[in-house]
């Protein structure tokens, strides 16, 4: 059965992820009604969006479950990301640009799902202080929060591997890792013998942040493919931002590069939806924290409004890896005409087999 998806440049589709199942502390479920009490939805009318709100998934809360040390919390965690995913599919056939406030990182893993249902072939940047390489044979914690790229590109525990039904959910080659840090001995070796590439944000520091954002969507390809954004909040430097699960003591981006990152990423006519993760309520008593965040992501989307990016008529899904492989990438700012895709399940191309991830883990 063939489905048109229209783009629609001016519509929101918002969905809450309360979710800390996957994290290393309680907290990060609180996150999704912080944001809304902030005040997201009302700025984002006030640029102009229609903002539909798909509601908040069944909360899915932290617990240690010593009985699954490898993997903790892993039954709560799919359970949520079914929800998850059948929101973001509603959410995608809609056509609106699909923003999650999570929540955990393992959130993306519904959001990408979702895509998944209607485009073959999806790419993922994520911008993220860690790469979250580990699996449940090399996790020191046991926390998915840590192994949610490796699990991504298809290693880990059998239940989120296939979540969506197949090996992969994006291939590694369509990952770019974005404002890396913590990134140990072992995790450094899989990054040097994989296709996936990655950004330190001491380069992005020394390059530009706008400059570099615009690197890496080149290197993703994705004038030709649309593509997801995971944006962890640990990735902004702790003077600027600590209400997180995981603060380094030095380090990161500062807010006005992630701001600037943003607004060169989220302004792209290809990107069809990004979560927001990592935030922590409890460790924000004043709201501050929840201020900037609010800001930060209506900066970004203010920027997208005013880009000649966003497509007027819309786009549709790719109908096949193969079309997208030898469609000629387009300019910058051509808009995409709009198609008819198959409804029915995707299937991925089999990718050769690749390094296994760190065994250490340094941080989520």
């Amino acid at each position: 059965m063939a489905v048109k998806i229209v783009r629609q440049p001016k519509k929101i589709a918002l969905i809450g992820a309360p979710s800390s199942a996957a994290a290393f502390l309680a907290g990060s479920e609180k996150a999704p009604a912080a944001l809304r009490a902030t005040g997201l939805v009302e700025r984002l009318q006030a640029l102009g969006y229609e903002v539909v709100d798909h509601g908040d998934c069944a909360p899915r809360l932290f617990a240690d479950d010593e009985e699954h040390r490898r993997a903790r919390n892993l039954t709560e965690i799919v359970a949520g990301l079914n929800d998850l995913k059948l929101r973001a599919e509603t959410a995608v056939k809609s056509g609106a640009l699909v923003l999650v406030l999570g929540g955990d990182c393992a959130q993306v893993i519904g959001l990408l799902a979702g895509s998944r249902r209607y485009y073959k072939h999806i790419n993922l940047l994520w911008f993220d202080r860690d790469a979250d390489l580990n699996t449940p044979a090399t996790t020191p914690s046991g926390r998915i929060d840590g192994m949610v790229v490796a699990h991504i590109i298809g290693k880990g525990a059998p239940e989120l591997v296939r979540f969506f039904g197949e090996s992969a959910l994006v291939r590694e080659p369509d990952v770019l890792l974005f404002g890396l840090q913590r990134v140990d001995p072992p995790e450094q070796e899989f990054l040097t013998r994989s296709p996936m590439r990655h950004v330190y944000a001491a380069d992005i520091q020394l390059k530009g942040a706008a400059k570099s954002a615009d690197e890496a969507l080149a290197h993703l390809h994705a004038d030709g493919r649309e593509f997801v954004l995971h944006i962890d909040t640990d990735v902004i430097a702790p003077e600027d931002f600590s209400a997180v699960n995981v603060p380094d003591t030095s380090g990161g981006l500062r807010l006005d590069e992630v701001r600037a990152a943003l607004q060169h990423i989220v302004r792209h006519k290809n990107l069809l939806g990004f979560d927001v993760a990592q935030y922590n309520p409890d460790k924000d008593p004043d709201g501050s924290a929840a201020r900037k965040l609010v800001d930060l992501i209506v900066d970004a989307l203010a920027a997208r409004l005013e880009s000649s990016d966003v497509p007027a008529s819309g786009v549709a899904a790719s109908p096949s890896a193969a079309a997208a492989e030898a469609a000629p990438e387009q300019p910058h700012s051509a808009p995409a005409a709009e198609s008819l895709i198959d409804e029915s399940p995707n299937e991925s191309p089999n990718d050769p087999p690749s390094a296994e991830p760190s065994s250490n883990e340094t941080s989520a």
